[in-house]
């Protein structure tokens, strides 16, 4: 069975890029999700197709969500994968954006699914988001890192050299269906702090957003995801200020980016010490 459900013809789209995320493990504090959402809700959009979930998720893991009214059964919500086309009036190109929840199984048959509707839809090149908690602190600039499948890209982006082995998700797999057929692609991924990993964070995603429109030439509006950065960091930095212990940490990963060489490991406390300290914090306050 083709689990490729078409809602209409391809599209016919102007050089167009396909924009990828996925809920899970790749989207820490939802940073990548939030910046795909504001670009869908900047730009006028149309549901192309979606990718059946039947064949890629464990139900008991991710839980198909049902609606009752009056005692009858309404509606069955299936986690699925939706790819929607973007335009955006005076740019010179248009977006083919994938939003949804990282499949649990059968990746590589997810990923060709995805890519043959993005070929039909004459897509030209890929950039995935993604989110990840780090020693960071959320009153700096998001640091945004990546990789690219091929050089004049990564020199584009100013990426540094870095080099990594162990786990991935979804986005590590699509990056490479994408580098197999040939197709241009660069994932962005934005560190989030860990301390306050627990809630969204719009700072990191109007990071990620910000440096799209850099690469692909579209400016997408998002006043409201811009005050709703502000007021993150400002609830964060109060919550920070009540707690001396937390405050202390905090100045210190903002020392540790400041002069990038930074403190040695010994003067930093771990993530999980902070993450430790911060709920234990939160869980003392009223509100």
């Amino acid at each position: 069975m083709d689990p490729i459900i078409w809602e209409r013809e391809p599209p016919e789209l102007r050089s167009p890029v396909l924009v990828a995320s996925f809920s899970g493990w790749n989207d820490a504090a939802s940073a990548a999700g939030t910046a795909l959402g504001a670009i869908g809700a900047s730009l006028e959009t149309e549901l192309v197709a979606r990718i059946d979930p039947e064949e890629f998720f464990d139900f008991q893991a991710n839980r198909p969500t049902i609606e009752i009214s009056g005692g009858t059964m309404e509606n069955v919500e299936w986690p699925d994968n939706l790819i929607v086309a973007a335009k955006a009036e005076g740019a010179e190109r248009d977006l083919l954006l994938i939003s949804g929840t990282e499949p649990s199984t059968r990746w590589r048959t997810f990923c060709t699914s995805v890519l043959d509707v993005a070929e039909a839809c004459g897509v030209e090149s890929v950039v995935t988001f993604g989110s990840l908690i780090a020693d960071v602190a959320h009153t700096r600039p998001v640091p945004i890192t990546g990789l690219a499948t091929d050089d004049a890209m990564i020199e584009q982006l100013g990426f540094e050299d870095v080099a990594y082995e162990g786990p991935t998700g979804i986005l590590g797999i699509f990056h490479a269906a994408c580098r197999e057929r040939g197709l241009t692609a660069a994932s962005l991924w934005a560190a989030v702090p860990h301390y306050a990993a627990a809630v969204p964070n719009p700072k990191a995603g109007l990071a990620l957003l910000r440096r799209l429109e850099g690469m692909i030439g579209i400016a997408v509006e998002a006043s409201d995801l811009e005050q709703a950065a502000v007021a993150f960091e400002h609830q964060v930095t109060e919550a920070v200020a009540a707690n001396p212990e937390i405050k202390e940490m905090v100045e210190q990963l903002e020392e540790q980016q400041d002069e990038v060489a930074g403190f040695s490991q010994e003067d930093v406390p771990s993530g999980d010490t902070i993450a430790r300290e911060f709920q234990r914090f939160l869980r003392q306050q009223n509100d």
